[in-house]
């Protein structure tokens, strides 16, 4: 043991501020009993109690360690209004509101009652610090000189908003005004690193009777006081790798001893992210900060059902709720997904239009999830929202979830959802503003952000996490502070609430210059523990990181006997044996084909292995639905107009070119709505289809000019090839259009959206392409014609022909059958895929090709 770990800084503080306390009852004569010590926040006052009986034993009477917030609790605290200041978002948001509709802002009611909310708080603390009964009048006094030179129009609301939180601040009772009429023999006020308002208040009420002091540290007294322990600064490279060296320093601490440890919460994100490595190594963790509420499961499960009550949810929401509430029938909900994907549902409100009459399961969960959506769809009081969200919750099986979660409990208490058998929450009483569903969701999502959730503490625990200004009074042998980059630990901190300088000053609020001292003052403090180490990134998202100033102070000024500036790394390297990894070629003969179609028979040549994932094994990756249009979807758009326009204009033949281009618009038009493509997402190919249409109305005159008639478009097709002996293979497709030429013959016709360079490609006798050779294979006929039509925008549409389809069908059908044959023989069917073929392929995470070790 060094000579620094032998008498802890904190017992010694506690030793001079206690024996301050005695001195004074000793003085004047007042029993422990008769004496109250307020403290800075609520972890002290078990420290206080422990540290008066290490210091005078545990037979002598101990003073009453209380906070202002607990004291009131204890003697009863004072009997609040409707709309005064509760500190709780849930109640303070629709008072909030309230008095905005009561000012004449009702338009402004949903921007500023957060803001509102937010200067109210900020004031709530020098308010409660002046007696009920002279607060009001503090309140007038600073009405006029709180706006005083913000008289421009631009100002107004900012004006309003300011007199509007002083009144309320001002006007309310706040739980704490009992204490005023307390008289205690004894009151101390002792202070942290910022002075409390209302302790100060109390001390001065109590008179002769009021003492205040601040709990002094060596760090206190001397701002750029030297480190008295033994201090360790990490550089990390980025997130990962701080929250991996930040927790092999607990453990580290852990392992030698050193605990409790102190792991300060200067980011939170960062440091939940420690807390699960800790948890995966089965350390004991009292989390004195927890996370916000709004990041539980429970809470996202809440919310999804929110979004997908909106009335202009889309199919994406109301699965995301669908796929979290045990409520509904899964193979129902299976069956309406696979639907819905293949027809690319992307609005919920055309999910049933969409289902096949045959699926009358799928079609009750529609009406299922239709009859709970309908129920929260109109305006309604906040206690009517919370009985219907309870009700809602029940019917899909997400109550009991939540009242069995220790999270969804606490999502239930915040939100007041539990039903307490008296109609309503008593909190909620005289508010009976009507609200939508979307400023119902925005306050249940306000109040889940403010709302903390902590799991239960452990009975012994070794690393408590906690904020770096509760470290004053705390014994801990080491502390571990991450996050100290200049994004999370600047030197100033930013004020709360709208008020500038001057009004601060006004309203006995923290400056910024108050706020600066208090941060070095905490730092200071939190460099005197016997080992702390310091870690923060040099990199975020790709993006150069600063270390925050108080590290730059500490490097500029080192103190070698303390400082260690370049720390080892307390994470030891592990050595694993490298296990190769192998391009897969997997052997199909078990798993027959029996019918194969162009572009399965295109994933085997171009690579056998995604064959053999995607068509063999029938793994599919789902679409998404709530994407915009692609390209893709323009080439579905005009295959179905096009479709539409010739079977049209085969039933009633139009000749002028006018009526041609009314009715391929009404084709348009068609295919729209039957696409389920809104009018606004499709703008982008709206804008360039006159000029496709002019460009392909012409091409088919021209075309029509040669003698060729239509026969029919989006023709399905089979055709059995090769015998039982070939397993019963059967070849099929839909064939974009077959028209027929005046000799009779037929002519194969496949429709492109791609560019002409491409097109031309696939006709080149060199080209690998087989797509029009497969439609050819699915006719019968000896004689036939084959081309592309290139329907393009800025050359207009234009005719690329085979020059042999025939002989390349002839050729296509030799070469599945050996294909089809090798298979079945137990062919290796490996991973050969190069270029696009790899870049845009579903199964390239089952092959892994990124991660194959060289032949």
């Amino acid at each position: 043991m060094t000579a620094i770990d032998k008498v802890h800084h904190s017992h010694l503080a506690w030793t001079a501020a206690l024996a301050k306390i005695r001195a004074e009852m000793v003085t004047r004569n007042v029993h422990p009993s008769r004496t109250i010590v307020l403290m800075p926040y609520a972890q002290l006052m078990n420290e206080g109690r422990k540290a008066w009986r290490q210091c005078y034993g545990e037979a002598s009477f101990t003073p009453r360690f209380e906070t202002t917030q607990n004291w009131a609790t204890t003697i009863g605290a004072s009997e609040l209004d409707a709309h005064d200041i509760r500190r709780d978002i849930a109640v303070d948001l629709l008072t909030a509101g309230s008095l905005l509709t009561r000012a004449g802002l009702t338009d402004y009611r949903e921007l500023l009652a957060q803001r509102l909310v937010e200067a109210a708080w900020s004031l709530a603390g020098s308010a409660a610090a002046v007696s009920a009964e002279n607060r009001a009048a503090w309140g007038a006094s600073l009405k006029e000189e709180l706006s005083a030179g913000l008289d421009a129009p631009t100002l107004a609301l900012e004006v309003a908003l300011g007199r509007i939180a002083l009144a309320w601040a001002t006007t309310s009772n706040y739980v704490t005004d009992s204490l005023f009429a307390q008289r205690p023999d004894l009151l101390v006020a002792l202070d942290g690193f910022q002075a409390d308002p209302l302790s100060h208040a109390l001390s001065l009420a109590a008179g002769e009777r009021g003492l205040s002091f601040a709990f002094n540290t060596s760090a206190q007294s001397q701002k750029s006081a030297a480190p008295s322990g033994i201090v360790k600064l990490y550089k990390s490279i980025d997130t990962n790798d701080e929250a991996g060296a930040a927790a092999s320093c607990v453990l580290n601490h852990v392992k030698q001893g050193r605990g409790p440890v102190a792991l300060v919460a200067v980011d939170r994100l960062l440091t939940r992210r420690i807390r699960a490595m800790l948890g995966e190594r089965g350390v004991q963790v009292r989390d004195e900060t927890g996370w916000k509420l709004s990041t539980t499961r429970a809470a996202a499960s809440l919310m999804g059902l929110l979004r997908a009550c909106r009335w202009d949810a889309s199919t994406d929401d109301v699965l995301d709720w669908l796929k979290n509430a045990p409520g509904f029938d899964v193979q129902a909900l299976a069956e309406a997904e696979s639907a819905w994907r293949k027809q690319r549902v992307r609005e919920w409100y055309g999910a049933l239009q969409a289902l096949p009459d045959a699926a009358l399961r799928a079609q009750e969960l529609v009406a299922q999830v239709n009859g709970i959506r309908q129920t929260l769809l109109h305006k309604r009081c906040l206690q009517e929202w919370l009985n219907g969200i309870r009700a809602a919750l029940q019917k899909c099986g997400q109550w009991q979830r939540l009242v069995a979660d220790p999270a969804g409990r606490a999502v239930v208490r915040a939100l007041r959802l539990d039903d307490r058998g008296d109609g309503g929450d008593a909190e909620f009483v005289g508010f009976s503003i009507l609200m939508s569903l979307n400023e119902f969701s925005n306050w249940v999502t306000q109040v889940l952000e403010d709302a903390n959730f902590s799991l239960t503490h452990p009975l012994q625990e070794q690393v408590v996490i906690l904020p770096m200004s509760q470290l004053l009074g705390r014994h801990f042998a080491s502390v571990v502070m991450p996050g100290c980059d200049e994004g999370s630990l600047p030197l100033v901190v930013e004020p709360g609430g709208p008020w500038t300088a001057r009004q601060r000053q006004l309203l006995r609020l923290h400056s910024r210059a108050d706020l600066a001292n208090s941060t070095r003052n905490v730092w200071s403090h939190a460099l005197q523990f016997p080992h702390v180490d310091l870690l923060w990134r040099s990199s975020e998202a790709g993006e150069r990181v600063m270390p925050s100033p108080l590290i730059q102070s500490l490097i500029q000024r080192p103190h070698p006997q303390f400082l260690q500036s370049a720390a080892q790394d307390s994470r030891v390297m592990r050595t694993l044996s490298p296990v190769p990894e192998h391009m897969p070629r997997p052997s199909a003969a078990k798993l027959p084909v029996r019918r194969l179609s162009s572009t399965a028979y295109e994933d085997l040549r171009r690579c056998p292995y995604r064959f053999f994932a995607l068509r063999q094994l029938k793994l599919q990756e789902y679409d998404e639905l709530d994407t915009g249009p692609s390209k893709r979807d323009f080439g579905t758009w005009l295959h179905c107009l096009l479709q539409r326009f010739h079977d049209d204009l085969k039933v009633t033949p139009l000749a002028d070119f006018a009526a041609r281009e009314l009715a391929i618009d009404a084709a348009a038009d068609f295919a729209t709505v039957k696409l389920n493509f809104s009018q606004s997402e499709f703008l982008p190919f709206s804008a360039s289809w006159p000029r496709v249409r002019m460009g392909y109305l012409r091409w088919l005159a021209k075309h029509e000019g040669t003698g060729a008639a239509f026969q029919g478009g989006e023709l399905w097709r089979e055709m059995l090839l090769g015998g039982q002996d070939f397993g019963g293979l059967t070849l099929v497709g839909k064939i974009d259009r077959i028209d027929e030429l005046p000799d009779k013959t037929l002519l194969v016709l496949d429709y492109k959206t791609e560019s002409a360079t491409v097109t031309a490609q696939r006709i080149k006798p060199s080209t690998e392409d087989t797509q029009l050779a497969f439609y050819a294979a699915l006719l019968p006929d000896d004689t036939l014609a084959g081309a592309y039509v290139n329907v393009g925008e800025k050359d207009g549409t234009k005719t690329y022909s085979h020059p042999d389809i025939v002989g390349m069908r002839d050729q296509l059908i030799e070469g599945i059958l050996h294909d089809m044959s090798r298979i079945r023989a137990g062919a290796r069917l490996p991973a050969l895929g190069e270029g696009k073929a790899c870049d845009f392929c579903a199964a390239r995470g089952l092959c892994r090709k990124d991660f194959w070790s060289a032949e």
